[in-house]
């Protein structure tokens, strides 16, 4: 699995830059990792018990810890700061991101909500 070797935060445009030792990097929006958190808060405790965020268009990261060496745990602007993002979650962030956006501007348009 391929570990980070710089994690950059952009805060003018709310992007986390990831360079992994495998060569590839991810620019992940602040508001991509927010409604894709690992926290149950998020996923909820099994399959069926997402929950959908809106309103995360403007949302920051204030801080960012280490978590051992394997991963992250961002503190964001709405205060939320459970997510432990894995190395491996991470970089299938970067992979999925095209889809993982669309289903979720899919999801937000079925549910009426906004961003």
């Amino acid at each position: 699995m391929p570990t980070p070797t710089e994690i950059k935060l952009h805060q003018q445009s709310r992007v986390m830059e990831v360079a992994f030792d495998d060569g590839r990097s991810f620019r992940l929006p602040y508001e991509y990792l927010r409604v894709y958190s690992p926290s149950a808060e998020v996923r909820g405790h099994g399959p069926g018990q997402e929950v959908l965020q809106v309103g995360k268009k403007e949302i920051e990261i204030r801080l960012v810890e280490p978590v051992g060496s394997y991963a992250i745990q961002p503190t964001f602007s709405d205060g939320h700061s459970t997510g432990i993002y894995s190395w491996e979650y991470l970089y299938q962030l970067g992979i999925e991101q095209d889809s993982r956006w669309a289903a979720y501007l899919k999801q937000m348009d079925a549910a009426g909500a906004s961003r």
